[in-house]
């Protein structure tokens, strides 16, 4: 079913994020704005240290002070204001309305407690079940995400499963209370790569069953292409370019976006991969103008003075680069 355009569900608006460093305070994420519609999958992309995950646990309220801080900006969840809630609010939150599946399992699982203590835990805090009943709901939950044997697996201890099985406790963990947000860190990436498709196709069908959003931060293309619907794009902290997931594969309008897709392996053995030039900026270090000039093949002159906007190109489709207008970009397939 397609999402639904009018309501976003999600609604982060020029959020800012730093963290105190030996050389003072460093602004890491500078002005994010996106939305998350009904039912949508939208894909948060770019490469490491552009400032996706700590978007993501800003919107959870993970943002420990210190080291970091929310310096401005908006986080609505159905219209209610995240950043106005104090610390024992959010906890209601997380979980309930909102939920996280991390990169490793094994951070965010507590090795002490059996799988099905910590289901149990979180749906005794926010629904109120008995034991006997959250027992009960905690093995429906692992059956749901292809536990095998999940009478006996309840019982088991993190490190009794295997990664792809702990992989899908913590969704089951996450999903739980049926939250209208799922916010998905990187969820695949420790995983084998068929272990990872079935952990995809999971997540395709609980989202589908529980009618929820879903934000995927990630840095795998492949996993953007199958699984999005909308892409936001990000670069040293920045939004440089957010589209349909189909017109950015198709024809990107920002040179980072384009020089991500030339990364892709081609379909033919002979055909080179094409690296990006250079490294994501420090924040101590940041360029003049365009953050991206430096590694940007269509660089011009203004580029490197000129701080472009993100701007509104197409319905549905803004890039941050001042050639963006005239600029013929190759995507997927062209």
């Amino acid at each position: 079913m397609k999402p639904d355009i009018a309501t976003p569900v999600l609604q982060v608006d020029d959020l800012a994020v730093e963290f105190v460093t030996e050389v003072g305070w460093l602004n890491v994420v500078d002005g994010i704005t996106f939305d998350v519609r009904e039912r949508e999958t939208l894909g948060l992309i770019g490469e490491s240290g552009c400032g996706k995950s700590v978007t993501a646990q800003a919107i959870m309220g993970l943002i420990a002070t210190p080291p970091g801080r929310v310096t401005r900006g908006s986080i609505r969840l159905d219209g209610r204001e995240l950043l106005q809630l104090d610390e024992h609010e959010m906890r209601d939150v997380r979980g309930r309305q909102v939920a996280m599946v991390f990169q490793e399992p094994m951070t965010s699982i507590n090795p002490a407690f059996t799988v099905g203590q910590q289901i149990s835990e979180i749906l005794r805090r926010h629904l109120g079940s008995s034991r006997r009943a959250a027992r009960a709901r905690a093995i429906d939950l692992l059956a749901r995400v292809g536990i095998p044997a999940p009478s006996e697996r309840v019982d088991d201890y993190p490190h009794q499963l295997s990664g792809g099985m702990r992989q899908r406790a913590l969704i089951a963990m996450a999903l739980s209370c049926e939250p209208r947000l799922l916010i998905a860190d990187e969820p695949t990436t420790a995983l084998d790569v068929t272990v990872q498709a079935q952990v995809l196709e999971l997540l395709a069908g609980l989202q589908d069953e529980l009618r929820m959003s879903v934000l995927l931060v990630t840095h795998d293309l492949g996993v953007v292409a199958e699984t999005c619907d909308r892409v936001v794009v990000m670069y040293a902290g920045e939004v440089v370019e957010t589209s349909e997931a189909a017109s950015l594969f198709a024809h990107p309008r920002h040179p980072y976006t384009a020089a991500l897709l030339e990364c892709l392996p081609g379909l033919r053995a002979d055909e080179p991969l094409r690296p990006i030039p250079g490294l994501v900026p420090a924040r101590y270090s940041l360029p003049t103008g365009c953050l991206f000039h430096p590694r940007c093949r269509y660089a011009v002159e203004a580029c490197a003075t000129e701080r472009p906007p993100l701007s509104e190109v197409a319905p549905g489709r803004c890039v941050r680069c001042i050639r963006a207008h005239e600029l013929e970009l190759t995507g997927v397939g062209s």
